[in-house]
């Protein structure tokens, strides 16, 4: 649950954004300059974080009165190489941190540091079941430790939007196949039930986290799961000619079929917070 240190909204003296090159980093600073929030976008050009020099040219970019949102990461984390790269691309951030005083510290992580079961809240413990909620938790864990600041960790499920990079099942492969005019394909009679959340209500809870300078911990979640079945047929229905086919499963079925969220932590956050729900959030990605 967070807590929030300010009583009502108050800009951030100044927001440094690490990772603002990927899709939900660049969201975060695009909402943070229409605040007409001060934002510092650092991406690979400005600070490569493998570089020997990475901690050092952070510290001589931080300012005491700065919030920082770290959201640096090769992601998916599928493999143990690209755990232990996430891990060495953290790590000067946290050699940054500890020498460096800032104001605020928001790690953008993920569900996935849960353990898979079928209902979730905050309080659920972590107890990953894959290397990217492993990677996550290990990062939220050295990013707390590294500096005395206010520390919030935003867990997002499933994140979809138009400018996705990425391909993974879901509403994103989904709105591309159907633009392609292929058949949205999913595995078996897609009955897995998910919650998706739009890149934009991800990047609008991050910005009430910075004004609030809250600390604690956060599912950026929407409460409201679907199959995939019925998420194809949406997003099959924005296309002429749209239409839903199966295929077969490339391996068992998976051992989790539902999962769901309880969001009263978050109405408690932010009462004024209302999510875009899946329908109306893949129709306005479609018409965009």
């Amino acid at each position: 649950m967070l807590q929030h240190q300010f009583a009502s909204p108050t800009k951030p003296g100044r927001v440094v954004v690490i990772g603002a090159g990927g899709f939900i980093g660049s969201t975060i600073t695009a909402q943070l300059r229409a605040a007409g929030t001060d934002a510092l976008p650092l991406t690979r050009r400005e600070l490569d974080l493998l570089a020997a020099n990475a901690a050092a040219k952070l510290i001589s970019l931080l300012r005491p009165t700065d919030s920082v949102v770290m959201i640096s990461a090769v992601a998916p984390a599928k493999t143990v190489a690209q755990l232990m790269l996430n891990l060495r691309i953290a790590e000067p951030v946290c050699e940054a941190l500890d020498k460096a005083p800032i104001s605020h510290l928001v790690y953008i992580s993920s569900d996935a540091v849960y353990a898979d079961d079928v209902h979730i809240t905050e309080a659920s413990p972590m107890a990953p079941t894959t290397l990217h909620g492993m990677m996550h938790a290990a990062r939220e864990l050295m990013l707390r430790s590294s500096t005395a600041a206010p520390f919030a960790a935003l867990r997002p499920t499933l994140v979809y939007g138009k400018a996705d990079p990425h391909n993974g099942y879901g509403p994103n492969r989904f709105r591309r196949q159907a633009q392609k005019g292929e058949p949205v394909s999913i595995f078996g009679e897609g009955e897995e039930e998910r919650d998706h959340i739009l890149v934009e209500d991800v990047a609008r809870l991050a910005v009430r986290i910075l004004y609030r300078r809250s600390s604690g911990i956060l599912n950026a979640v929407t409460g409201d799961s679907r199959s995939f079945h019925d998420i194809a047929q949406i997003v099959a229905s924005h296309f002429p000619g749209g239409r839903v086919v199966s295929q077969p499963r490339p391996g068992p079925r998976p051992h989790l079929t539902h999962r769901y969220f309880d969001v009263a932590n978050r109405i408690k956050a932010f009462p004024g917070f209302t999510p875009v729900l899946l329908p109306e959030g893949l129709a306005l990605v479609d018409k965009s």
